[in-house]
């Protein structure tokens, strides 16, 4: 792949995970405008159905983002200990990238999801209070893609570097 290929991938995989990051904040914001009574950790509040459509748009546009450097950055695993052992920096640095961007993906989507969930009631419901869900959320897109990023790099790297190495016992 060109450089100016993978420049225009990791460009892609940051301007989603910004955006997602951005709508969940966003979200946090317009679920802390409907009216809410707080009693210690208890919590009635009125749901917000634009903290809702934002919250789930950044859970999309931050699943969108990880199938997009997942899919295009190859596949890195490996089957012992050993081997990753035995393997490139670059490569361990693929893998290590690819579990982090992993748990940002699964952390990121659940703080979202059930931010939005919390705002989908057509109520007013009282319940132990969610705070910052969506804004946690929002975070952890931007740390997912500096993870997917460095995952991509490395991985796509590594792909290439393999591919143009001259057979093992041939030099």
């Amino acid at each position: 792949m060109s450089k100016n290929t993978a420049f225009l991938v990791c460009l892609l995989i940051l301007a989603l995970d910004i955006a997602a990051g951005v709508l969940g904040i966003e979200a946090e914001v317009a679920q802390n405008k409907v009216n809410h009574l707080r009693l210690w950790i208890f919590e009635c509040r009125t749901p917000s159905m634009k903290a809702f459509q934002l919250g789930l748009a950044a859970a999309v546009l931050l699943v969108l983002a990880h199938a997009i450097a997942n899919l295009l950055g190859g596949c890195i695993f490996f089957w012992s200990k050993d081997k990753l052992e035995q393997a490139t920096p670059k490569k361990q640095l693929a893998f290590a990238s690819l579990i982090f961007s992993w748990m940002m993906l699964a952390v990121g989507f659940l703080m979202l999801i059930m931010g939005a969930l919390a705002n989908s009631k057509s109520g007013k419901s009282c319940s132990i209070a969610h705070h910052r869900l969506l804004s946690i959320g929002g975070i952890v897109c931007f740390l997912h893609g500096l993870f997917s990023i460095a995952y991509y790099i490395s991985a796509t790297d590594t792909t290439q570097k393999e591919q143009h190495a001259p057979p093992r016992g041939q030099a």
